[in-house]
């Protein structure tokens, strides 16, 4: 092995999920003698240099900090022979493509690619056509598939009163562990309102320490984190067993992040409960949802202990907006919300990848200036 080389390079968009997909190489290579090493940031990079110092069988990384180290001539890419993109898609959208772009310019001509994508917007059609020549393209599951063992509800909520009525949720629920998501880095919020109301909860985001993080998320895996609020940063990939609730303390604005969040429960033939809260201003995308996943979702009205009641406007105590007004709600969304929506495609079950390209000869992609 060249010193500072790899032979296979795995790049993730979450320090979460390399670290995840690090060790389920250890795991499945313990008997194959496989070096392998991690690359993320949010961490001191001088352990990472030293890993790299006689070159690793396989390295996963993240894209800023794989530059940081090829920067810094602690890591040569012109040994490559496998190139994986993992869930890119999450990295297009979280604005790495001018990063893998510099990165694939700087690997050898002829390598295998495999390039892995819950869904199909435009850009990754194109960064696919830029990387891999005559692909063989696998797809798994129709669009919008979600676990059948998932038991999904909508609670029709007040926005003003969500958070007094997750804390009533996860009291009334008999939970194993729950996963909440909110749409933005406001989880720590969410956690005093719980704590205030005698839930214990822990929150994981963006402005948190790789260290915090990596504790609370350790400590949700062994059970010791019975509540976790977490942005959709665990969303992709992220596999922790025992997830029996999943809730939505907001609805996500793109509908294929639906299907990615309660995928999180249910797995590995395990039952799973989802409860999204869905206010007066997310009606629109609760109906995007609906379309994606062909199918209505079971409404409750919280003040009726949780038990079945009818959408319509003239029938509920809800603010939500009549039917006849859910064409103006939708004219007025977000532009960028459904020029997302529009470029989704294909999802996979669970919420797991669903494309593999796979091309025996690539070839590079420049770097734009």
């Amino acid at each position: 092995m060249e010193r500072k080389c790899c032979r296979a390079l795995v790049i993730s968009p979450t320090r979460e999920l390399s670290a995840q997909i690090l060790d389920s190489f250890r795991a499945y290579g313990r008997h194959l003698h496989i070096s392998a090493a991690l690359a993320i940031g949010g961490v001191p990079m001088g352990g990472q240099v030293r890993a790299l110092l006689d070159g690793v069988d396989v390295l996963v990384a993240t894209p800023g900090r794989l530059l940081d180290l090829v920067k810094g001539n602690a890591l040569r890419l012109g040994e490559v022979e496998f190139l994986v993109l993992d869930e890119a898609d999450r990295m297009l959208d979280m604005g790495f493509i001018h990063d893998i772009r510099k990165i694939v310019a700087k690997l050898p001509t002829h390598r295998q690619t495999l390039l892995f994508s819950a869904t199909m917007p435009h850009t990754i059609v194109e960064l696919a056509r830029a990387m891999l020549r005559d692909p063989v393209k696998a797809t798994v599951a129709p669009a919008g598939s979600t676990v059948a063992r998932v038991e999904q509800r909508i609670v029709r909520v007040d926005r003003a009163a969500k958070l007094g009525i997750l804390a009533d949720i996860l009291k009334r629920e008999s939970i194993d562990r729950a996963l909440v998501f909110t749409r933005t880095k406001r989880g720590d919020r969410v956690v005093r309102s719980l704590v205030k109301a005698g839930i214990a909860a822990h929150a994981i985001h963006g402005n948190k320490s790789q260290n915090q993080r990596d504790r609370v998320l350790a400590g949700f895996r062994k059970g010791e984190v019975r509540t976790l609020v977490a942005t959709d940063i665990a969303a992709r990939g992220i596999d922790v067993e025992g997830i029996s609730h999943v809730v939505n303390f907001d609805l996500p604005n793109v509908p294929e992040t639906y299907v990615h969040r309660i995928g999180r429960t249910a797995r590995a033939g395990a039952e799973g409960i989802a409860i999204s809260l869905c206010d007066a201003e997310e009606v629109a995308s609760l109906r995007d949802i609906e379309k994606l996943i062909r199918m209505s979702i079971p409404a409750v009205n919280h003040s009726s202990s949780l038990q079945p009641a009818r959408r319509s406007g003239s029938h509920s105590r809800s603010t939500w907006p009549p039917a006849h007004e859910l064409g103006k709600q939708r004219h007025s969304d977000d532009t960028s919300r459904r020029r997302d929506r529009r470029e989704s495609q294909l999802q996979a079950p669970g919420g797991l990848p669903a494309f593999l390209y796979r091309g025996a000869g690539t070839k590079g992609c420049p770097a734009k200036s």
